[in-house]
């Protein structure tokens, strides 16, 4: 469920405690937790907007306000002329995103390091190749690198690219920034306590491939 910059803002600060959607189907469901740019939101309600006497969805002024829109005449122009139903979705903050304290942490004890590679490796297993570790060495020498970029440099379609960089940085070892990326204080620590497998990844700092 996408929600713009505004509507976040309002979350957070708790003037939006709604949203509407068109659906032919609901796509959340009352305790869905969603990370964003603020943090985390978790879905409250989900309500089908029954109609009012001329057939239209009726809501009311303070839906509307509570969705952070001028009038119920705006909300219903919002939906404009999509298929489905009229849902009312109850939203609240929750707070932090848990994986800006994961980044941070880069006090990585054995146990730690070995916990981490072991994440990595099933990701590499599950994979035509080992990629892991050649990502982490990619971002961390490219940080604010498009990710277009990044991904013509390993020969790869953008989208494959970014969905493996998101796979990292659910461990706390990558993240984003307005453009491109960065390697996190955890993954620095990472790639610091496991130096002597830098050889591995067969690329070079730029995703090319290294002479052998």
């Amino acid at each position: 469920m996408l929600l713009d910059a505004r509507t976040l803002q309002g979350i957070q600060d708790g003037t939006v405690t709604l949203a509407f959607r068109r659906w032919t189907v609901p796509r959340v469901r009352v305790g869905t937790q969603q990370r964003t740019r603020i943090g985390v939101v978790e879905v409250t309600s989900v309500e089908r907007v029954p109609p009012g006497p001329d057939g239209a969805p009726l809501v009311s002024d303070d839906d509307a306000r509570r969705a952070g829109m001028a009038s119920p005449e705006r909300v219903l122009a919002r939906g404009g002329a999509r298929e489905g139903d009229l849902y009312r979705v109850g939203l609240r903050f929750v707070g932090e995103d848990p994986r800006v304290a994961l980044r941070a942490d880069a006090e990585l004890d054995a146990a730690a390091v070995e916990q981490i590679g072991a994440s990595l490796a099933r990701k590499d297993r599950a994979a035509a190749e080992p990629w892991t570790r050649a990502y982490l060495e990619l971002v961390a020498a490219n940080p604010g690198v498009v990710a277009r970029e990044l991904a013509a440099g390993l020969g790869m379609p953008r989208d494959d690219f970014k969905v493996r960089v998101r796979r990292l940085k659910e461990l706390g070892l990558t993240e984003s920034l307005e453009v491109g990326y960065r390697i996190s204080p955890r993954g620095r620590a990472y790639l610091d306590a496991t130096s002597g497998d830098e050889g591995r990844s067969g690329l070079s700092a730029t995703g090319r491939p290294q002479d052998r």
